[in-house]
């Protein structure tokens, strides 16, 4: 699976981007999906997940409320909605194909990674 996410850029406090996260040369129609981030000097950190057929939806605390996941297995696309951001939010956002058909948090619990899409809140 190639994994190729889309959508970061510059934007201001309070503005919203939608991430994107195409996959190619296999279908992710049976696995959960997952978006990670990492900031500069921390470690990468579990963003949101979202099962197989999109049944469930987990959000890692400091994003609920304001990110949504969604996927369309048609397309072999998943995306993330991000709203209300803060400077915090600031990172490299990653797309990931899970190993089983449910959502997980566990990093290791995802097999194939995309590039990263940088996203950029200034204050």
């Amino acid at each position: 699976v190639q994994l190729q996410a889309s959508g970061g850029g510059l934007v201001q406090t309070g503005g919203s981007l939608r991430l994107s996260c195409a996959a190619s040369r296999r279908t992710i129609g049976n696995n959960a999906m997952g978006w990670f981030r990492q900031a500069p000097g921390k470690e990468r950190e579990f963003v949101a997940s979202i099962s197989w057929n999109g049944g469930r939806t987990d959000y890692a605390d400091s994003v609920k409320g304001r990110f949504t996941i969604s996927r369309n297995n048609a397309e072999n696309t998943v995306n993330l909605q991000l709203s209300s951001l803060k400077p915090e939010d600031t990172a490299l956002y990653y797309c990931a194909v899970g190993l089983r058909s449910y959502a997980s948090a566990d990093s290791t619990q995802y097999r194939y990674w995309g590039q990263g899409t940088q996203v950029t809140v200034s204050s």
